[in-house]
């Protein structure tokens, strides 16, 4: 069972009633975008994310440019495979509305939880960014070699050292930026939030430029 309501212009809070738990997800943009980036947050759960509210930030912005931004909320934090799942069922939500390019965005636990919604996303992905991730988890990684990925860690992490991004930047083939700043990447907050918004409006701008050249 579903409940929306829109709680701003261009933004709805949803939440999905399951037999696990309540997933919510605020949505910035018109639902019917065909672009679409899907964030989740730690290991504890963030709508907001790193950053000074990376993602509240990533949506505003983004929704302007029409590219949708869903914020998920975890049923279950603690449980990484159903955190995945969470993600791919945002994802499957915007395709309901017609999404059909993704870009998942995830921090500290959320970035193993990103790459691996990112591969199961398959051909739909378009590109991954991951904030102070952890290493654990990661390894289907491997199978986005040819996918954009961003990876993005504070120098002096108190929580996960900048070397966890390293080895899985060696698994992406990705972009590794360290950035001044601790595990939620406040020091370096505008820095970041310009990053990740040019990172992900190049992503779909891409994926058309590539679309063209086939036709």
């Amino acid at each position: 069972m579903i409940q929306a309501v829109e709680v701003a212009d261009g933004l709805h809070h949803i939440e999905q009633y399951t037999a696990t738990g309540l997933l919510t997800v605020l949505w910035h943009g018109d639902p019917a975008d065909e672009c679409a980036v899907i964030t989740v947050g730690g290991a504890m759960g963030s709508l907001l994310g790193p950053a000074g509210g990376l993602y509240h930030h990533l949506g505003s912005e983004l929704a302007a440019r029409g590219v949708g931004t869903l914020r998920v909320g975890y049923r279950q934090p603690e449980l990484f495979e159903q955190c995945v799942e969470d993600a791919l069922d945002a994802a499957a939500l915007a395709s309901e509305h017609g999404a059909r390019r993704f870009v998942v965005v995830g921090h500290s636990f959320g970035g193993a939880v990103a790459l691996n919604a990112a591969v199961g996303l398959g051909a739909a992905t378009v590109g991954v960014v991951t904030l102070s991730t952890q290493a654990g988890g990661c390894e289907p990684a491997e199978s986005l070699d040819g996918t954009p990925v961003l990876h993005i860690h504070g120098e002096d992490d108190e929580i996960l050292p900048a070397a966890a991004s390293s080895l899985v930047q060696m698994l992406t083939n990705g972009r590794l930026v360290v950035v001044p700043g601790g595990h939620l990447l406040s020091e370096s907050a505008e820095q970041v939030q310009a990053l990740v918004a040019e990172f992900v409006i190049d992503c779909f701008e891409r994926k058309e430029t590539d679309a063209d050249i086939r036709a």
